[in-house]
């Protein structure tokens, strides 16, 4: 385990300098992401905070994932919300003692998995699901959020009555709240616009808390009181502003572990641990591909620091945390170099918190709320069906399958239902049912090599394997070669896996070849389109 110390012989310390910076920066980015993602999954608005806290300073110690942001994220927010709303039945103060019991128990899991050596998983999902599943959290949050952008509280409903409501809901705006929602969405959208360069490096969000800040106190939403606008009779006071306790211990609540082993309870204790470890694996993945100095993660570590800090969020009454893509990407944008600009960034939102919380509750719940929508817009970007399109056809059928089942049923259900779907094209092309989780891989030598030759398919499901013989060559070899010839089959998922290793191969002065696919056709132009042998009908041709 990593020393908590940072004694000044260190080769981070000579980096303390960028870190503070860097942890300062996404400090400002990360402080109205925290309220408004705790506000949009039903609890309080400082456990966004706790999460937050607990990540930076915490977490910090426990895991090899350098650059990450350890906090609240966006992803987890649909899962939380269904937890107080199922737990609570109605009650949202016992349902959000409940949902913490279950973070708790997820915590424990997600230990155990780092003690299993499951960091592996971030391989194992398809990035047609995990794109599918990111863009239906991105309409569901989009479907609460855009009324409480406008001021008005709709009807009780799952994602798609809530979207069915919004021409209802802006009709009926409320014009003060919505101006306020609106002025900072243009904002956020338009900031990166902007043709001055040294204005578009502050952070957009932090304008618009301030902007919003300035917006409540013209409108006095502080007070309750009524005006008119256009003949009608509209009320604003502290209800539309951030809801804060007293101190900061005073919002410590504890978990109810009353109903842990109902059937309600391991359902959200199963996806709490199994999406949140898998997001955030796959962020912590891609937060190393943009790592200048191309250090690699231990993922298994990286699993064991979001699982501790998990336990003592949960216990404490935060949200669950995961490595953050977006705050993680910032954090290298602005320099970071090392572990200890998480650390910082969790410090600075822990001294502004115990010193200044009522400049919080005087911000208006409507800009947070346009941060979640615009938030909830990059997840479910017509960019991301584009790109998903242009990979082939039956990714776009398992990404739309993914997205709607989700919507509307549930997460767990909607991931499920993605890989159901993958498995039965798979089956169609060709791929034996023997070889959905065990591939037939040979190995050979070919001179100053090793050849690991696969046969019938090469999907997702068996990847892991493969990865498996790759890494135990890799040990004897410095030069392996994959060689795919005799497969009827090579999915997306696999050939963007295999690019993967071998730019990672490639930084550590070691080959991986991939050879064999010369007979074999590509389902669309894209590089990493999965591929089927020539013979018979292409793989494009069996989805439609």
């Amino acid at each position: 385990m990593d020393s908590v110390s940072l004694p000044a012989a260190t080769p981070e310390a000579k980096h303390w300098a960028a870190d503070l910076m860097a942890g300062f920066l996404v400090f400002l980015i990360a402080l109205p992401l925290c309220l408004g993602i705790a506000m949009a999954s039903n609890f309080p608005p400082i456990s966004g905070i706790t999460t937050a806290v607990v990540g930076g300073v915490l977490a910090t110690f426990f895991g090899s994932a350098r650059l990450t942001i350890k906090g609240p994220a966006a992803g987890l927010i649909v899962i939380a919300l269904g937890a107080v709303n199922e737990l609570g039945q109605g009650d949202s103060a016992l349902g959000y003692r409940l949902a913490l019991a279950c973070i708790v128990a997820a915590a424990l899991l997600q230990i155990l998995f780092s003690w299993v050596r499951a960091g592996a998983l971030g391989d194992f999902f398809p990035s047609s699901v995990v794109h599918g599943m990111l863009a239906a959290i991105g309409v569901i949050i989009c479907s609460k959020q855009l009324h409480t952008m406008v001021g008005v509280t709709p009807e009780k409903g799952g994602p798609l009555s809530l979207l069915a409501q919004v021409p209802n809901s802006f009709a009926h705006a409320n014009p003060e709240v919505a101006l306020i929602g609106f002025a900072s969405l243009i904002l956020l959208f338009g900031w990166s616009a902007l043709p001055w360069s040294a204005l578009r490096k502050v952070p957009a969000q932090l304008v618009v808390v301030v902007m919003a800040l300035l917006m409540a106190a013209l409108f006095d939403l502080g007070h309750e009181h009524h005006y008119q606008f256009q003949g009608d009779d509209f009320v604003v006071g502290p209800k539309f502003l951030v809801e804060l306790p007293g101190s900061l211990l005073s919002a410590f609540t504890y978990p109810d572990f009353s109903r842990l082993f109902s059937a309600t309870s391991l359902k959200f204790i199963m996806m709490f641990a199994l999406v949140g470890s898998i997001e955030s694996l796959l962020s912590a993945k891609a937060v190393d591909a943009l790592d200048p100095l191309k250090r690699r993660s231990d993922m298994d570590k990286d699993l064991l620091a979001v699982g501790v800090g998990n336990l003592v969020a949960g216990m404490l009454g935060g949200l669950p945390m995961i490595s953050e893509i977006v705050r993680s990407s910032a954090n290298i944008t602005n320099g970071a170099r090392t572990r200890f600009a998480n650390f910082f960034h969790g410090l600075f939102l822990l001294i502004f918190v115990a010193a200044v919380p009522w400049l919080l509750a005087r911000i208006p719940l409507a800009a947070l709320a346009a941060m979640l929508i615009y938030t909830g817009f990059r997840l479910a970007s017509p960019r991301e069906f584009a790109k998903t399109w242009r990979i082939g056809r039956e990714q776009m059928v398992i990404f739309a399958s993914t997205l709607v089942v989700t919507v509307a049923t549930d997460l767990l259900l909607g991931v499920f239902a993605g890989i159901l779907v993958k498995v039965g094209l798979h089956w169609l092309n060709g791929m034996p049912i023997r070889n959905v989780f065990k591939p037939q891989v040979e190995k050979l030598e070919e001179g100053d090599a090793v050849v690991l030759r696969v046969g019938h398919a090469a999907v997702f499901s068996n990847y892991l394997t493969i990865k498996r013989h790759l890494q135990e060559v890799a040990s004897e070899r410095k030069h392996v070669i994959i060689d795919l010839e005799q497969t009827r089959l090579v999915d997306h998922t696999v050939m963007e896996k295999l690019h993967e290793l071998e730019q990672e191969w490639l930084r550590d002065q070691r080959v991986l070849e991939v050879r064999g696919l010369e007979q074999h056709q590509s389902v669309s132009e894209h590089p990493l389109a999965a591929r089927r042998k020539k013979s018979g009908a292409t793989l494009e041709q069996a989805t439609l």
